[in-house]
């Protein structure tokens, strides 16, 4: 049967098959429409039942409209709906709940990075931020989420309002995607493993989500592996409460071993007699506790891993980060501890991560001890508040990178584009409009700092303490980033200056005649820089605090004149981890010389570089290639500068040989 159908409208290619209901001879039997073709071709069923919506998928599957009513006709009157309706049409039809479709198993005629649409069950922020990735990859991502005005909604390729816990509502979603992941990890596990077992695509696995909705199944099974964690142990009564408070000491922690997050499910005891007021408030014994042994953390980290369906993995770098009421307030990236600690922290996430199921995005929760210690304390299959600033930080953000994962696509660079960064979470601060009102104003300050992007989840209701969006701050250094977050915080956004990138110290005033060419030079550059008077025999204490507190304010390169003895560049490069450049300044006896001798006499293991006695110009100059590694404009002056001593000098030239040597030196 050929049918003649005039304004055809279709954006891509489509194979339908019959539905479910038709015996497996059937696959074989399509409707095939073509956006450059005016006929429909339909072999051996003359009356197949379509399905029409906005979606498309790559899976053999029934979509539904965005209402979430599908509506069924025949042949019949196909031309009628397709020739009355100015809509682009996409109709598919099921035949097999996961039978991949023709165009999507070639890999020669996908369009794009994927024509995978990835399922999300929960429509959150994080599930918002997912689509604005999935926007630049062109990836779909359909949301099932029971909030009409849920965050994600409006960015979503598709959402069906509906429970994410839902059997047969997660089942009939799962027909609509190509692979299914989550934003929330409290939802119907049971249905997930069935769908496993149909031969859905979930990513991570049912089986990981399992073990990390009750979090003291969580603690079991890495304890099982290896992970060093907390000591722990469930309760069911108050005896046992006191007895593990005798156990483990005071404070205690009690945590509820589901649907505990931000804050939630968490109560400590202090003593045992506040062990009957934390249970109340977790909701009773029934609800299922455990405790865990206070951990003396000195800070909590976090580690974002990334695993691929290939089995690769990437880490993210270490951040810390800081709560507030057991809420993640801000997150510093990258986390200032010494190199071991963050190769421990790293090595803990990714052997946490190890020993589950699944690809995708895990956060891995950790604390540093007083004694250097690394201990587990949760982990989140899914992207993490800890990750937000990966979005402007990293190459490749936490959420492009968990599309990836599940779609099975390379993974991406983890590592951080900007020496620092600061992650703010908006909290509602009132309820309401009211609540409303601060945030804005808050978001006003933020958006007038240099290096601040602001996140807003576009939320329809305020309360008090909900993530309402984040700030990320990117520069050079913590201690920059902390200063500007306090200006926004502080209503002092106005009063955010530029850091100086290069420090020029000297022991003495004496040194400045020598040393003002460097100013000279960085002014000429663009360069900020600060100066001061600084002794490392007069003024020790001070050395030390300029020395140790130079990077974290910002600095990247200081510049040190020192005459005589010539201590100053050394001491300092022997407490900061920045370049140091020494100026040997020529004094009343030996000529400089022995301020050249000193600094070039540095033991093994404290590096000073130096130039010619007196030349703080040249010192300038080596300041300016160094910052230049990673500023371009620098880079573009400094040739600039190459170029125009040149033609000074061919100037000079052409003058000596046009005029002679005499006059020449008689002008």
């Amino acid at each position: 049967l050929v049918l003649k159908i005039e304004s055809l409208q279709l954006t891509s290619r489509i194979v339908v098959s019959p539905c479910q209901a038709a015996s497996s001879t059937a696959l074989n039997q399509m409707l095939l429409l073509k956006q450059s073709s005016a006929a429909v071709l339909v072999s051996g069923n003359p009356t197949p039942v379509l399905y029409t919506s906005r979606f498309t998928s790559r899976v053999g599957c029934i979509p539904v409209s965005k209402t979430y009513s599908s509506q069924s006709f025949t042949m019949a009157n196909l031309h009628k709906r397709l020739t009355s309706s100015p809509e682009k049409l996409n109709p598919v039809l099921s035949c097999s709940s996961h039978e991949a479709s023709p165009l999507s198993e070639n890999k020669e005629h996908v369009h794009g990075v994927s024509e995978i649409i990835v399922g999300v069950l929960g429509g959150g922020q994080l599930g918002r931020m997912l689509c604005q990735a999935a926007s630049q990859m062109a990836i779909k991502v359909m949301i099932l989420d029971p909030s009409k005005n849920c965050s994600a909604s409006s960015l979503a390729y598709g959402h069906m309002v509906d429970s994410f816990d839902d059997s047969a509502t997660v089942e009939a979603f799962a027909k609509r995607c190509g692979v299914l992941t989550v934003e929330i990890e409290h939802v119907d596990v049971e249905t997930l493993e069935k769908l496993e077992k149909q031969g859905v695509d979930c990513q991570p696995k049912g089986s990981t989500i399992r073990i990390i909705q009750d979090k003291y199944m969580q603690k079991v099974h890495f304890s099982q592996h290896g992970i060093p964690l907390p000591e722990f142990m469930e309760i069911s009564d108050i005896e046992g409460a006191e007895r593990a408070g005798e156990l483990f000491g005071y404070p205690l922690m009690i945590k509820s071993k589901r649907l505990a997050y931000d804050g939630r499910g968490n109560a400590v005891a202090n003593s045992q007699d506040g062990l009957s007021s934390a249970v109340t408030a977790l909701g009773g014994f029934g609800r299922g506790l455990y405790v865990e042994k206070w951990a003396p953390f000195v800070k909590e980290l976090a580690v974002i891993v990334a695993r691929g369906k290939d089995g690769s993995m990437v880490c993210y770098p270490v951040v810390e980060t800081v709560h507030r009421d057991n809420i993640c307030h801000i997150v510093k990236a990258p986390a200032e501890v010494p190199y071991k600690i963050n190769k421990l922290a790293t090595d803990v996430a990714q052997k946490a991560v190890g020993s589950l199921e699944g690809a995708g995005v895990f956060a891995v929760e950790l604390f540093l001890t007083e004694d250097g210690q690394i201990l587990l304390n949760e982990v989140a299959p899914r992207p993490h508040n800890s990750g937000h600033q990966t979005i402007e930080a990293c190459y490749t953000s936490q959420f492009e990178q968990h599309l990836r994962a599940v779609v099975g696509l390379p993974l991406g660079d983890p590592s951080m584009r900007t020496p620092a960064s600061i992650m703010y979470n908006i909290l509602g601060e009132d309820d309401g409009e009211a609540g409303f009102r601060l945030a804005h104003r808050l978001i006003a300050r933020a958006l007038s700092v240099p290096g601040a992007s602001v996140h807003w989840y576009d939320k329809p209701e305020m309360r008090k303490q909900r993530k309402m969006g984040h700030i990320t701050l990117v520069g050079q250094s913590m201690g920059v980033l902390e200063r500007r977050l306090q200006c926004i915080l502080s209503g002092q956004s106005d009063q955010v200056h530029e850091t100086p990138r290069v420090g020029i110290i000297m022991g003495s005033d004496s040194d400045l005649p020598v040393m003002k060419d460097a100013a000279q030079i960085l002014d000429m550059f663009g360069v900020t820089y600060e100066v001061k008077i600084v002794s490392a025999h007069r003024t020790p204490e001070m050395m030390f605090s300029y020395a140790t507190s130079a990077h974290s304010r910002g600095v990247q390169v200081i510049i040190a004149g020192a005459g005589g003895a010539a201590h100053l560049p050394g001491m300092v490069a022997s407490l900061t981890p920045l370049p140091v450049i020494g100026v040997p300044v020529r004094a009343t006896r030996l000529d400089g010389v022995d301020s050249l001798l000193s600094i070039v006499q540095m033991p093994r293991g404290v590096p000073v570089a130096t130039v010619a006695i007196n030349n703080s110009t040249n010192a300038a100059l080596l300041a300016i290639r160094m910052l230049g590694i990673s500023d371009t404009d620098l880079v573009s002056r400094m040739r600039q500068y190459q170029e125009d001593m040149r033609e000074e000098n061919m100037v000079k030239g052409e003058k000596l040989e046009r005029q002679g040597w005499e006059s020449y030196l008689n002008q």
